[in-house]
């Protein structure tokens, strides 16, 4: 049983499963589940002498009770200075080297609570690493689905994490459904960074350590890459937990960055669309990270960005590795999904106030881009 008692539910059936259940999605619709839990506000100023990893955030987390738990001392990464006006958080420094640490502790430390006969997951890349790594701390068996193609560094890191790696024939696309199919098999864990809640509530500490840096108050905008959308889910969910129990006093905008070659999102909500219009084609593109063409949670992403009166904005691949380029001058090497929302700010005109944008992955796990 969890420590904390938490239930899954579906945000478009209101299916509702325990969440010490093995049941990866909801079992009407087959979409993912929401988490039931109710965080507490967390005391500023109690912070100076907590851990230093995303656990310091315990009243905003579930599982935060009971210890040990699983960490390799995620979190509490940089904030620079790119112009007078934007900053970048440099998720990219965390132990895997990329953002998706924030989710994946969270799903070993819940996999951990559960014992399963084994941990699986799909990912293009730094997801998998991530769920590789922190099963490996979790002692967990772990098997992660990939497409053909996937970075030579990244494969290597899984498998140095111990991980049993499956390439799939074809695009992500195929991967997921690939790894689905296995999710369901008696005893499996589906570590997944777009179906299971846990996630969301791990990349929204983002969110809190720019709310704890910036000494209790938030940028007036956030600028964050969407393919599966689960670090903007994440940073909207702390917005308004921050919001609701009067820690700050504005909303920042949501503002959602998608390559030019695959924007389903972007398109949709360009047509004032609650859903997508239809899946996008996959074309190649530098920011295959976030090149999903089909995200499960469209809808609670492009009502999260509405909310906020944000909006969403697309980059080619000529700006992608121009920023990639112009970041690695300033002393920055991030892989050319990560540069995205650079790209975007620096062909947007800024908005007033702060800007903060998130540098996700490291470029030493792709190398610097080529122009086709």
């Amino acid at each position: 049983m969890l420590a904390l008692m938490t239930a899954y539910v579906c945000p478009r059936c209101r299916v509702r499963s325990p969440a010490d259940a093995l049941t990866w999605c909801c079992p009407q619709c087959r979409g993912p589940w929401d988490l039931e839990f109710t965080s507490g506000p967390v005391s500023l100023t109690s912070l100076a002498s907590r851990v230093n990893s995303l656990w310091r955030y315990e009243e905003a987390l579930p599982l935060a009770t009971g210890v040990p738990r699983v960490t390799l001392g995620e979190g509490r990464t940089p904030l620079v200075p790119l112009t007078d006006g934007v900053s970048a958080k440099l998720d990219f420094l965390m132990p895997t080297l990329s953002f998706k640490d924030r989710g994946a502790v969270m799903l070993a430390e819940l996999a951990r609570r559960l014992s399963p006969r084994r941990v699986l997951a799909d990912s293009s890349g730094n997801a998998g690493s991530a769920i590789a790594a922190y099963c490996a701390r979790a002692g967990l068996d772990c098997v992660v689905y990939v497409p053909e193609g996937t970075s030579a560094k990244k494969l290597e890191q899984m498998r140095a994490h111990g991980a049993h790696v499956t390439v799939v024939p074809g695009d992500r696309e195929a991967t997921a459904r690939a790894a689905r199919a296995a999710a369901d098999e008696p005893g499996t864990f589906y570590a997944s960074h777009v179906y299971n809640p846990h996630f969301l509530h791990g990349t929204k500490t983002y969110v809190y350590e720019l709310w704890e840096d910036l000494g209790g108050r938030l940028p007036d905008t956030l600028v964050v890459p969407v393919g599966n959308g689960t670090l903007l889910l994440g940073a909207a969910l702390a917005v308004e937990e921050l919001y609701g129990h009067g820690l700050v006093a504005t909303r920042p905008a949501l503002v959602a960055v998608q390559a030019e070659a695959v924007s389903p999102l972007a398109t949709a909500f360009a047509a004032g669309a609650d859903d997508l219009l239809e899946p996008a084609a996959v074309r190649p593109t530098l920011a295959e990270g976030i090149a999903i063409p089909n995200p499960p949670r469209a809808a609670q992403i492009l009502r999260a960005v509405r909310a906020t009166d944000g909006t969403f904005l697309t980059v080619t691949e000529d700006q992608l590795h121009a920023a990639q380029t112009d970041l690695a001058r300033r002393g920055l090497f991030v892989e050319s999904t990560g540069v995205a929302c650079w790209a975007a700010v620096r062909a947007t005109p800024p908005r007033p106030g702060l800007t903060v944008l998130p540098l996700c992955g490291a470029g030493a796990k792709t190398g610097l881009s080529r122009r086709g």
